[in-house]
């Protein structure tokens, strides 16, 4: 059971960003997500967010060399360092996929990148398996991933009265992918992602996460991963598209507090919702 003491109550959730470079090394990774969960303990955060392939990265690509399941070493530090801090705490992940094949002739085994949810009691409210994968720009996730069903029910988390909707990296590029999770009920868009580094992607990056914000009235957490081949530049958006945090590419940590209050405000405000006139139908 844990020890911490209860937080203020206070008109906010308070969000740490972790920035971090992450390595093939997955021990050391580990290491990584323990010296997070102190720091998001120590300012009495409510949930820390890690970037995408959290668990192992190489900025080739990955695949299933880097693969663990849900009941391996990251996913269960994940849950221990949620239940011993009360930090609830979304990362990514990469899984076993359900291709089959030595790669001889049949079909090559894949993976999946996965985002795991835990909350503050350290239980494993759900993963969410990337929909989008990342074939553009060169790249070729596809070749080593394979990608999460588009009618899974999204993945959202309730945290200290706010509700966060689950998103990862090329998925920003895809308004349809925001709006579901919205129409689940989120008001915050998480947003882990290990984005390419290249010519003008730190500007899409940001004016995405701006739009998101903007469109959805949600608030926007996008963690990057820093470190090289990545953008790192992680940015916290509210509700009415202002930028109240904005990291360069290098490794930090920081903390943010999510204004429940402003979300209501801009809603009435804005209420686009209201006004919509088009649902979100997944495509096969």
């Amino acid at each position: 059971m844990s020890t911490r003491p209860q937080p203020p109550v206070r008109p906010a959730v308070r969000v740490t960003v972790a920035q971090v470079a992450v390595s093939e090394d997955h021990a050391a990774n580990r290491e990584l997500v323990v010296e997070a969960f102190a720091t998001a303990e120590r300012v009495r955060a409510d949930l820390l967010v890690l970037p995408e392939y959290a668990s192992g990265f190489r900025a080739a690509g990955v695949g299933v060399e880097h693969a663990e399941p849900l009941d391996g070493p990251f996913v269960r530090l994940l849950r221990e360092r949620a239940a011993a801090t009360g930090v609830a705490v979304v990362a990514g992940t990469t899984l076993p996929g359900g291709s089959t094949g030595d790669g001889s002739g049949g079909a090559a085994p894949r993976a999946v990148n996965a985002v795991v949810a835990v909350d503050g009691a350290g239980a494993l409210v759900g993963a969410y398996r990337k929909v989008h994968l990342y074939d553009a720009f060169g790249h070729r996730e596809s070749d080593r991933l394979e990608p999460g069903p588009a009618d899974a029910p999204p993945l959202v988390l309730d945290v200290g009265g706010l509700r966060f909707g689950v998103l990862t990296c090329y998925d920003l590029r895809f308004p349809e992918s925001a709006r579901r999770v919205v129409d689940a009920g989120a008001q915050v868009l998480v947003v882990p992602a290990a984005w390419a580094s290249g010519e003008l992607k730190a500007m899409h990056w940001r004016t995405l996460a701006v739009a998101r914000a903007i469109e959805n009235t949600a608030a926007v957490v996008a963690v990057g991963q820093a470190g090289r081949g990545v953008t790192g530049r992680s940015l916290v958006v509210g509700p009415d598209g202002v930028v109240g945090l904005e990291l360069d590419e290098q490794p930090a940590v920081r903390t943010v507090d999510v204004d429940g209050a402003l979300l209501a405000r801009v809603r009435e405000t804005n209420p686009s919702l209201q006004n919509r006139r088009y649902a979100v139908v997944p495509r096969g």
